[in-house]
């Protein structure tokens, strides 16, 4: 009896000896991890990818622990970058070219992209089959901040679908942030959002979702990596590591269904049911949203400034090479 007792002792103290030096060795494990501050320009299923690489630990086995945070806007995220709040931001890209444009001798360099098309859903007060951009002549639709990425994806879908601006009353007053409440709250017949706030939308029985920008506007680097230039030349391993991160959560929706990626990111959008968000998962897959690797092609790269020149937001084109490193994804 004594041996049986002493044997049931024995084994709990080996037990405990191996989870004291696991955890220890966790410990040690995250101390050695370099964190990075990455302001996101929202936080939508749109950026699943990215969500895929936290959840499933692909930046930790980089040497990575990210840290998340909400910026709304491409103006402050960029900004935070430039002030040094941030190390990386993650936004559209012509933010950046904004900044150089303007003169920043540190300017900032996008080495990463992650969507392809715009990821905003066209949401309508009524329900609309087999809707076009032709049905927004003469209502008010809520688009965004003048001269970001949303607006200027959604004038170039207005291009591409030969519907004249002057036909439709497209608000930009509304900031990125409020586009959601000031709909609900009863303002304009149609509201560009992206998910899950479109979802939630028609959910609620608040709108309907018609269509997708996305879809009329064709592919441009929608949304991308960023950080100063110093800092990519003084950090090229880590912006290494966080690359190939980024490259296993693309790989991982390519190969995976909405559903599995949706319960793997499940916990970023605590507030959403699995089904609602495999819908969202879907919807995105469904429009071809996501770069299928980091790598931003120069021809893509060039349908954005044509966008931006277009109207009238820049005057020329930027020098690709400078504003644009892919060394991190060859």
């Amino acid at each position: 009896m004594k041996r049986k007792i002493l044997g049931v002792v024995l084994g709990l103290l080996i037990i405990l000896i191996i989870v004291v030096t696991a955890t220890k060795f966790t410990n040690k494990k995250n101390d050695n991890l370099t964190t990075i501050k990455l302001a996101e320009v929202t936080h939508s299923a749109f950026y699943a990818p990215m969500y895929v690489a936290i959840e499933n630990g692909y930046f930790k086995e980089n040497g990575i622990d990210v840290e998340l945070i909400l910026t709304s806007g491409a103006d402050k995220v960029a900004s935070a970058v430039l002030s040094n709040d941030v190390q990386i931001g993650f936004a559209g890209p012509e933010s950046a070219i904004y900044v150089y444009k303007g003169g920043e001798e540190d300017y900032l360099v996008t080495f990463a992209g992650l969507t392809k098309r715009d990821g905003q859903f066209i949401v309508s007060r009524n329900k609309i089959e087999n809707f076009t951009l032709n049905d927004l002549k003469g209502k008010e639709i809520l688009a965004g901040r003048l001269g970001g990425m949303p607006v200027l994806n959604f004038q170039n879908a207005l291009k591409n679908e030969n519907v004249s601006e002057k036909d439709i009353q497209m608000n930009t007053s509304v900031d990125f942030a409020s586009l959601s409440g000031s709909f609900v709250a009863g303002m304009g017949d149609f509201v560009n959002l992206f998910e899950p706030n479109a979802t939630k939308l028609e959910k609620e029985g608040l709108g309907y979702i018609v269509g997708n920008v996305g879809a009329f506007s064709g592919e441009v680097p929608y949304t991308a990596f960023y950080a100063r230039k110093s800092y990519l030349n003084n950090n090229i391993e880590t912006i290494q590591n966080f690359t190939d991160a980024i490259k296993k959560g693309l790989e991982y929706v390519s190969n995976h269904s909405s559903e599995e990626i949706a319960k793997t990111i499940l916990p970023q959008f605590p507030d959403i049911s699995l089904s609602d968000l495999t819908k969202i998962v879907d919807n995105y897959k469904k429009y071809d949203s996501w770069l299928s690797t980091p790598f931003i092609t120069e021809e893509s790269y060039k349908n954005l400034e044509d966008i931006m020149m277009d109207a009238k937001l820049l005057d020329s084109y930027v020098p690709f090479n400078e504003l644009v490193n892919n060394t991190f994804n060859e």
